[in-house]
């Protein structure tokens, strides 16, 4: 090897760290931004068990409200032989009360006792 070139190989040796530094910190850079898109895109976990949980209530409500009607409906007609009026009649006001649970559990009317669900 010449002298020229035993002078120039520490010159890149350091310029090949400083390359090397400066890629590692660009690429740090890049990971953390890519882990803060992440948490941000990233859903809560616990507001979505909440909606399901809230989602699931008012379906019940709604359900047994049209279930309980259809019930009595059918009772009606089995037991006082007003086939099919019975059913249709007691469906429609099961119905009618499903919906009105419904907007009461969701916090549009106000309970029986008066009170909002804010001052429960």
């Amino acid at each position: 090897m010449s002298e020229n070139e035993r002078e120039d190989r520490p010159s890149e040796d350091r310029d090949l760290a400083q390359r090397l530094d400066e890629l590692g910190r660009r690429l740090s850079a890049k990971e953390e931004e890519a882990l803060a898109t992440q948490k941000a895109l990233e859903p809560n976990a616990g507001a979505d068990a909440s909606a399901m949980s809230n989602g699931l209530r008012l379906s019940g409500e709604f359900i047994a409200g049209v279930v309980a009607g259809g019930g009595i409906g059918w009772a009606v007609d089995t037991y006082l032989g007003l086939s099919p009026w019975g059913l249709i009649v007691f469906l429609l006001l099961g119905f009618l009360t499903g919906v009105w649970n419904v907007l009461r559990a969701a916090g549009y009317l106000k309970a029986s006792d008066g009170k909002g669900p804010e001052e429960r």
